[in-house]
């Protein structure tokens, strides 16, 4: 079952598995910056300020989308590990739980976020041209809170039984309901940034009614009860406590990179948020090969098979990095014609430009960390990811307030300082993933790992 450590760079017997979770998975999670990137696009038409509005309004929605992953990420290590060691009742189970804990957080979510929505776009800093655009687009796109949360549950159950082919169906059909929802409320009905909100809507909402037809169907057949297990859930929410530490200190690194390039202007914020899409596009795409090391991470150790779980380690890592490569090279080549979908103005394209030199000499090792946090994720180390991150924001957060107190009002070079010190908060988590994947505590075997 295991793999020869010295097979050939490009003929590795693990590939076959790695490929069969990842490729679907590629074009699942890269369905969700297209959605994004669809936005983005839709209501630059609108000018910058609106433009703005939809990069600060967007931080706030994927910091909370990011901050309930757990709810994908945790589920698709438990469900692999019960998959692995042929227990798959009780991984739908935890699944079932999963997705009532998901519309639980969604609904609370939903509504703290409607009545804080002007704290929340004052706190990154909009100003008072860029905000109204933001608050509306914020409150629109919040009623999805529990139908996104739903996803990710759902995401996570399916992924766990190796399926990535229902996850990208998915995906793909939200991504395209909601781009030609988005074309038509927003450029033919001239609704404004509010119908590009609006379609958001309606598309997460699809993407969850499928998501749970499918994962009801399976407990059905697995004789599992849909009622709600009190105790399960709190078990879910309890397993979720350290990858929500470590959610929060990745996403107080990505809202303070916002909040900053806020406080130097609309064109920076503007253009931040172009660049951030563009990363997030590429991040997405690598994740995919995260994903899957936590389905086959999880199978492995829950089969009890350790050194079939390393063979896979190395060979996901050395796809991280090959992946990686081919990106830097991609954004190089494309880098001066980047900003011609999203925006007229020179200086927010010149921004644009000079940001996408770091990000794309920063691939091959952003190729990396994204692996080695799914493997450990698939392991089921999240403590350690939680230290891990905190500390990691500790050595990014210094970085930043020199970028905010050294970078001179209009500066050409403003986001290319903020992006250096991105990299800064890149590498050291790449230390500090790599020191972990080297040693062997987080090989744990086993259908759990307690």
């Amino acid at each position: 079952m295991s793999a020869p450590l010295s097979a050939p760079p490009f003929r590795h017997p693990h590939d076959r598995e790695i490929l069969r979770l990842a490729v679907p998975t590629f074009f699942a999670l890269i369905a969700e910056p297209l959605l994004l990137l669809t936005d983005t696009a839709i209501v630059g038409t609108l000018g910058t300020r609106p433009l703005g509005g939809l990069g600060v309004a967007g931080q706030i929605l994927m910091t909370l989308a990011n901050l309930c992953i757990f709810l994908a990420y945790g589920t698709t290590a438990a469900v692999a590990r019960r998959f692995g060691a042929g227990q798959v009742r009780e991984g739908l189970r935890s699944g079932v739980d999963g997705l009532w804990l998901a519309l639980i957080i969604g609904a609370a979510a939903a509504a703290a976020g409607y009545a804080g929505g002007p704290w929340l776009v004052e706190a990154l800093g909009a100003s008072d041209e860029v905000a109204p655009y933001a608050l509306t687009y914020l409150r629109i796109s919040l009623l999805s809170a529990p139908a996104l949360l739903l996803v990710m549950a759902g995401t996570g159950v399916l992924r766990g039984l190796q399926d990535a082919r229902t996850p990208l169906l998915v995906s793909v059909g939200t991504a395209a309901a909601n781009a030609a929802l988005a074309a038509v409320l927003v450029l033919v009905l001239d609704t404004g940034i509010a119908g590009s909100a609006w379609a958001t809507v309606a598309a997460q909402w699809g993407g969850a009614a499928v998501y749970l037809a499918v994962v009801v169907r399976a407990a059905r057949r697995a004789g599992v009860s849909l009622a709600p297990d009190p105790a399960g859930v709190r078990a879910s929410a309890a397993a979720g406590a350290a990858l929500f530490v470590r959610t929060v200190s990745l996403r107080v690194v990505l809202v303070v990179t916002t909040a900053v390039a806020a406080r130097m202007g609309d064109q920076e914020i503007a253009a931040q948020q172009v660049a951030f899409q563009l990363w997030s596009l590429l991040v997405f795409a690598m994740d995919a090969i995260a994903v899957a090391a936590q389905a086959i991470i999880g199978r492995y150790l829950g089969a009890s098979d350790a050194r079939g779980a390393r063979a896979a380690t190395r060979r996901m890592v050395e796809w991280g990095v090959m992946t990686g490569v081919v990106f830097t090279v991609l954004v190089l080549v494309l880098r001066p014609w980047a900003p011609v979908p999203f925006t007229s103005d020179a200086r927010v394209a010149a921004l644009i430009v000079s940001a996408l030199l770091v990000v794309a000499l920063l691939q091959p090792l952003s190729g990396v960390v994204m692996v080695l946090d799914g493997i450990l994720m698939g392991a089921g180390d999240q403590r350690y990811l939680a230290w891990a991150s905190f500390w990691t924001m500790l050595a990014f957060l210094p970085c930043a307030a020199v970028v905010l107190w050294t970078t001179p009002p209009g500066s050409p070079d403003a986001l290319l300082r903020l992006w250096l010190a991105f990299g800064v908060w890149m590498a050291a988590r790449g230390i500090t993933l790599g020191l972990r994947a080297r040693g062997g505590a987080w090989v744990v075997l086993g259908s759990t790992r307690d």
